[in-house]
């Protein structure tokens, strides 16, 4: 597989592209943990409603239990102080709402920091990495079966490469067809170009045919 182009300018473009994706992905991993990390301190408020209401309700309770014991009154008391820790659950109850409030909060904007730089490299670096690392592998493939290969490129240049300067296309096809040395080396290294690719230092391209 083909990832990086064999010219110095082209590489160290896909290079410097890569190392800034890498690096949008890192910060945004820790920027994401920072994030979860300070949102869910706005649960504290929440934790303090968990533990008055527990406080509460057990004191309520405790008191109840003991003045269920008093002759006569004792279970009528026991009833009003129970209703005392009812309010302390309902305290506990509103608690455990902020905190799940709070939790959910930080989970969904720490998805959102993340989510935000993956979608963008989904839709800009990918797309680019992957068709130039595609074509190029399948013309270095080319490049490495000689002259055969470089026929085809030679073929592909033709067809979908703007013609040399100061050539007409009936002069290139011809040399094409006659497989002249030059043309073939040139039409094949204009697709490779395009990939970023260079002709090996001995094209093994063959001569004209005799008639």
């Amino acid at each position: 597989m083909k990832v990086y182009a064999d010219r110095p300018v082209r590489r160290t473009a896909q290079v410097l592209s890569d190392a800034f994706a890498a690096g949008l992905l890192a910060f945004a991993g820790w920027l994401a943990v920072r994030v979860h990390t300070e949102v869910e301190r706005l649960r504290a408020p929440g934790d303090g409603l968990v533990d008055a209401g527990s406080g509460l309700r057990s004191t309520f309770d405790s008191a109840a239990d003991k003045a269920a014991g008093v002759p006569l009154i004792g279970h009528p008391l026991a009833d009003a102080l129970h209703s005392g820790s009812a309010a302390g659950g309902d305290l506990v109850d509103a608690g455990h709402w902020q905190i799940t409030a709070v939790e959910d909060l930080a989970w969904w904007l720490a998805v959102l920091v993340i989510a935000v730089p993956v979608v963008f490299l989904l839709v800009s670096w990918l797309p680019l990495r992957w068709r130039f690392t595609r074509g190029a592998t399948a013309a270095d493939r080319l490049r490495r079966q000689g002259s055969d290969g470089l026929d085809l490129l030679a073929l592909r240049a033709l067809v979908t490469r703007p013609l040399p300067r100061r050539a007409s296309a009936a002069v290139v096809t011809a040399g094409w067809r006659e497989r002249d040395p030059a043309v073939l080396a040139d039409l094949a290294q204009r697709e490779l170009a395009h990939h970023g690719l260079r002709l090996p230092a001995r094209e093994p391209v063959s001569g004209k045919t005799s008639g």
